[in-house]
Formats: structure tokens, C-alpha cells, sequence
């Protein structure tokens, strides 16, 4: 049953891409991308989905906005079923799901001015109509801490810092509720970094948003989110409050992704955990658990049977045999 403070809830979600070979496409294999991912998101609050690269965190945020069709499971944003839904409604959905894309200069159209870039969405959904349009453009630009003159200008113009200012502009102009960054400060330097994240933080604030911050940069989750889903080959593994999940990681694969974050104090030692071999294929999936190959604290059954999100306290998840 759907909490009512929640503004969007995963269950179980599923995405899987079909491997097509031959003269006549035959489907040959899947990628089991997302795996049964479930999770909830209150109004105003910031979730960070963090994990390796290739664990399926951008897909997962791609099939929450429908930019990826849902092989199985179901979304239901503001009390609504909306996995699969009417062209129309989706179009609807657009204006109330927005996203912040990783690389700032190529998410940009570079033969359209800022201001046509901005403007473009408010025309396509017929909002702020005539003069109303321009002003909302200049309203936009002020609020991430452009100049509305910067409008005349093209992407190349911006510098990497800008240009997501200018992303995340163009994810305000609709109005939205819920927008999804796809790691909007990992392509910028350390010191314009800070910036960013600060404006997300006032935005937030100003405009009861509600972020889902996909993020391999674990520093970078702690000062933005509320609550952390750590994700490894298309699951959720551990799940809880930045704290919980920072303070007592329980799961493994957590334990070792945090003893590798650098610690700013050359004096304090941290034991590092390091994990053997790669991540499996998501085509040829480990069976039982996920992580069994490379767990250190690995039992027989972890081969064969797969383990279950469990809490081991108030808000905090663990898929792991070690706490069932």
C-alpha cells in the first residue's frame, strides 16, 4: 500500500534488453539492466541511487521517466499506475518529470540559442504564451545564476559550469515536481562542483522539488540526499538514510565502496576492503546472489538461492543472507 506522503513509488522494477542477431533478428540473449528495483520517494525529499558504473542506476532513472519502456514491475507517481500509459498521459508526465543530464555540452542543441532552448518545452506544452515566455526564460536564467543577456548566446559559448546551469534551467521551465540528475557534477571541476550542488540545494528549497541523484560519487550523495540506495548488477543491495547506510554500512558491497573514499586527514588510516575480480556480465548474471563471486563473507547457500531486501532497523534494507 502506497504511503501518502509519497510522491513516487518502484516496485520491482525490470529492465531488460533483448540481444538480436542474424538475418532475421532472432532475440538470443537478454541484458538484465534493472532486476527488480523497488523504492519510495516523499515530496521534497532527495534520493541517491549510487553504485559502480554499468549497475543499471541511469537506466533505473530513465524507466522511472519512461525514456525506457519497463520490461516488468510498476511506478506509481502521486497515487497513479503509470508504468504503461496513454501517449497523451505521458506527454502530461513530461511536465511534471524532468531530468539533469550527465555531460552539460552535448545534452544541449548547439544550433539553438539558451533562449530557444528554454523556450522550446514552454511551446511545445503551450505555457507562458507572448511576452510571458521571455520573461520566464530571463526568471530561469537569474535563478541558477545566469544573466538573462545570456539568452542570445549558443552552448558553446557557456563554459562546462554554465552549460549546467543551463541544463538545470531548462529542467525547471516546465514546472515540475520530481526531476532525476544523472550525475550532474561528475564531468564538472571540484570548485564549480560545490556550486552546482549548492544550487540544487536553494532550487529544492524555493520549489518543494524532489530529486533522485544518481551518483558514483559517494561525497557528493552525503552533503545532497536523504536516503541512499546502493545498487550492484541491476539490484538494490542496501538501503537507508545517508546516515544509516554511512555510519553502519551492513552490506558488503557497501563496506567496501565506502573504505574507498578518500578521507581529507593524512594522519587517519582506514582499512581498505578490497574486492576480487569484476563485475559479472548483466547478460550472464551469477546465480543466487549477485555479489556472491566477490563477497569475502560469501556462505554455500549465497550460490544458489537469492536473498531478500530485509530491514535490520527502522529504514534501513539489507539484501543479504548475514541478517536474514
Amino acid at each position: 500500500m502506497m504511503n501518502m506522503a509519497s510522491l513516487l513509488e518502484v516496485e520491482n522494477l525490470k529492465v531488460h534488453f533483448a540481444i538480436k542477431r542474424g538475418l532475421l533478428s532472432r532475440t538470443v540473449g537478454r541484458v538484465f539492466a534493472v532486476d527488480g528495483v523497488s523504492f519510495d520517494l516523499a515530496e521534497g525529499e532527495t534520493l541517491g541511487l549510487v553504485g559502480e558504473s554499468g549497475c543499471g542506476k541511469t537506466t533505473t532513472g530513465l524507466g522511472v521517466l519512461g525514456m525506457i519502456e519497463a520490461t516488468g514491475g510498476s511506478i506509481t507517481y502521486k497515487g497513479e499506475e503509470i508504468t504503461r500509459t496513454t501517449p497523451k498521459k505521458r506527454r502530461h508526465l513530461c511536465r511534471e518529470m524532468q531530468m539533469i543530464f550527465q555531460d552539460p555540452y552535448s545534452s544541449l542543441n548547439p544550433r539553438l540559442t539558451v533562449e530557444q532552448i528554454l523556450a522550446d518545452p514552454m511551446q511545445i506544452h503551450g505555457l507562458y504564451p507572448g511576452k510571458a515566455r521571455a520573461e520566464r526564460v530571463a526568471f530561469l536564467l537569474e535563478k541558477v545564476g545566469l544573466s538573462p543577456d545570456y539568452g542570445k548566446r549558443f552552448p558553446h559559448e557557456f563554459s562546462g559550469g554554465q552549460r549546467q546551469r543551463v541544463g538545470i534551467a531548462r529542467a525547471l521551465t516546465l514546472n515540475p515536481c520530481l526531476i532525476v540528475g544523472d550525475e550532474p557534477v561528475s564531468a564538472l571541476d571540484v570548485s564549480i562542483q560545490a556550486q552546482i550542488i549548492n544550487l540544487l540545494i536553494d532550487l529544492q528549497e524555493e520549489f518543494g522539488l524532489s530529486y533522485i541523484l544518481i551518483a558514483h560519487d559517494l561525497a557528493v550523495v552525503e552533503h545532497l540526499c536523504d536516503r541512499v540506495a546502493v545498487m550492484y548488477l541491476g539490484r538494490v543491495v542496501e538501503s537507508g538514510t545517508y546516515k544509516d547506510v554511512y555510519g553502519a554500512p551492513k552490506h558488503p558491497y557497501t563496506q567496501a565502496l565506502l573504505s574507498a573514499v578518500p578521507v581529507p586527514e593524512p594522519k587517519q588510516r582506514k582499512q581498505r576492503m578490497i574486492l576480487q575480480g569484476d563485475v559479472p556480465s548483466p547478460i550472464h548474471p551469477p546465480s543466487g546472489c549477485h555479489f556472491h563471486p566477490r563477497c569475502p563473507r560469501r556462505m554455500d547457500h549465497c550460490h544458489t538461492a537469492i536473498p531478500t531486501l530485509q530491514e535490520v532497523a527502522a529504514g534501513h534494507a539489507v539484501r543479504c543472507f548475514l541478517y536474514e
